[in-house]
């Protein structure tokens, strides 16, 4: 291994391993993504299919259909469909938690309008179900239409559970599986369905995808309260603005005490937000550390999604993927 592969990111890497897959995956989402009757269509997905995103979850399912030895051209369809799949969850997303930043950039909502991202949205979820019937495979389409129906549901559930005090670390857990996890486990299984590997490894690929997907997003809320802005492209606090109860607000409201839940009721469940409350947020986080618990918490999910990947046969991109797991906590270490 040259240094330059040595110190590259493990996504980076997976993409010069993939590269020529990845530029039929970006041909096919710039072909599908058109609209002869519709220009706004492919206006409002260019502006975050072609906004610099990791391409992460697309790769999962093509590292994982070479992985496992598929040499046809599908994984190229299901790489699509699950990218269109996420691109449109995010448009739904922006639209319902009123952001204004993705990626760094405004929101296609606050660009276009609330409309045309919910509708475009839509268009993109029935051009995930044309690529992936394609494919002539049921349990691909099964898999992916499940994924789906699990994400919508854990949005809806994040949506009661979010400002109530009362949300538990496992319905944070359901919500999570729902919104970010039910994808990436999707990924990397559909890779192994399509390749026809046994049912073992098959098992394995979903388990690394699940517990990728959870560590992932308890990441992502962890840095929401210790992030670098220019890094994720959130602003600090943004959750906590949105009144969104998160792992580390979960943790810290089971330890508070009278007052500090009166805290909580009033800027979560209220929503009365004044000067100084984030601040004062951050401190009873840390005073009850639920922001190193949080942490550890995300260690332990990359720890489950290498221990899957262990159970593949050896392959450098079964490596590739084992670092990634690595990587996707590293920014919290």
């Amino acid at each position: 291994m040259s240094l330059d592969e040595a110190v590259a990111k493990p996504h980076e890497r997976l993409a010069k391993a993939l590269a020529g897959d990845l530029d039929a995956v970006n041909a096919l989402i710039r072909t599908r993504m058109a609209s002869e009757h519709a220009p706004r269509i492919p206006e409002v997905t260019a502006h975050l299919v072609e906004a610099g995103g990791k391409r992460l979850r697309p790769m999962l399912t093509l590292a994982a259909a070479r992985m496992c030895g598929y040499a046809g051209p599908y994984h190229v369809h299901l790489a699509a469909t699950v990218e269109f799949i996420h691109t449109a969850t995010l448009l739904h997303d922006d639209v319902v938690d009123e952001s204004g930043q993705r990626r760094g950039r405004p929101t296609a909502n606050l660009l276009w309008d609330n409309k045309s991202s919910v509708l475009v949205g839509d268009y993109l979820f029935a051009r995930s179900f044309q690529l992936m019937t394609e494919t002539g495979n049921m349990r691909v389409l099964n898999i992916l239409a499940d994924a789906s129906a699990t994400i919508a549901e854990g949005e809806v559930l994040q949506l009661t559970a979010a400002q109530d005090l009362r949300t538990t670390e496992d319905i944070y857990l359901q919500v999570v599986r729902g919104k970010t996890a039910a994808l990436f486990s999707a990924a990397t299984k559909v890779g192994g369905v399509i390749a026809g590997v046994d049912e073992d490894q098959i098992d394995a690929l979903h388990a690394y995808g699940d517990a990728l997907g959870i560590a992932f997003q308890i990441v992502d809320d962890l840095l929401d309260y210790q992030g670098d802005t220019k890094a994720t492209g959130k602003n600090v606090g943004d959750d906590f603005r949105e009144r969104k109860l998160t792992l580390p607000v979960i943790k810290a409201v089971a330890l508070a005490d009278e007052a500090q839940r009166a805290f909580w009721k009033r800027v979560i469940e209220k929503g009365d937000q004044r000067d100084g409350d984030l601040e004062h947020a951050i401190d009873l986080l840390n005073h009850h550390d639920a922001l190193e618990d949080t942490r550890q918490e995300a260690l332990g999910w990359a720890d489950r999604a290498r221990a899957a990947m262990m159970k593949l046969p050896e392959s450098e991109l079964r490596d590739m993927l084992i670092d990634l797991s690595d990587y996707v906590v590293a920014r919290i270490n």
